[in-house]
């Protein structure tokens, strides 16, 4: 497995830029399958394909939602989140209101984020908050952090990806401090060198995103400590769970 720095961390493989082929998904699913990535997230027109290249793979798939801006109501949200799990994605990053939480509406950023979560625990699958729609202030981090967790997310996300490692680094940091035990950090960025990964590891990331080269995944396999556990739906979602079954 892939472990990162003194913190255990797993890495994930992101393909999530507006124009990814179908040819870059294959070459991104092997390359999770080789390094034994946690997860491969893509775009949501690429789930069903990402399905079908992971066969029998327990790798998460991963897609994005309300994605990058996070602006669309709730029930646009609600609905992107059934399509992505119906087609096989079992692990859902969307993006926070980030005009709703500037504006001091907690409440339609508690009530996006809970629909979101309650779908994505309704089908076993974990679900995180990628809690940065634009540059905010550590304040903002933190509040939309306390409403994630509230919210009975399974981690939080420092970006929607493209964000400078230097950055994605501090953002973890704060994110880690803003929440409790239960939930975990993925760490979202553009990382490009090892050093940088181990550092994210460090900040308090159980999970470093980015879209790898096969450079970068060869480094830093194998360094550190034994993984931690799988992000895996809170008690509230399992009950959840257990109601729609």
């Amino acid at each position: 497995m892939t472990a990162i720095g003194r913190r255990a961390a797993r890495l994930e493989h992101r393909l999530t830029r507006p124009n990814a082929s179908l040819a870059e998904l294959d070459v991104a699913v092997a390359l999770a399958i080789e390094h034994d990535c946690a997860a491969v997230t893509v775009n949501p027109w690429l789930v069903k394909a990402a399905k079908r290249g992971l066969g029998s793979s327990r790798m998460r798939l991963g897609t994005v939602i309300a994605f990058p801006h996070g602006g669309q109501i709730l029930t646009v949200k609600a609905f992107e989140t059934s399509k992505a799990l119906e087609q096989g994605a079992n692990q859902i990053d969307f993006v926070l209101n980030g005009g709703a939480l500037l504006s001091g509406d907690d409440d339609i950023v508690y009530n996006d984020m809970l629909a979101v979560v309650d779908m994505a625990h309704s089908a076993l699958a974990v679900a995180g908050v990628i809690v940065e729609a634009e540059p905010v202030s550590d304040d903002m981090l933190r509040r939309a952090c306390r409403l994630a967790e509230r919210a009975g997310a399974d981690y939080v996300v420092t970006s929607a990806g493209d964000v400078t490692a230097r950055r994605t680094i501090a953002q973890a940091a704060v994110l880690r401090d803003s929440v409790g035990p239960r939930v975990q950090v993925k760490a979202a960025g553009r990382f490009r060198r090892p050093a940088d990964v181990r550092a994210a590891a460090a900040a308090g990331a159980t999970r470093i995103s980015a879209e790898l080269t096969p450079q970068l995944a060869q480094a830093v396999s194998g360094i550190g400590d034994e993984p931690p556990p799988e992000p895996a739906p809170s008690r509230r979602g399992r009950a959840l769970a257990s109601r729609a079954s």
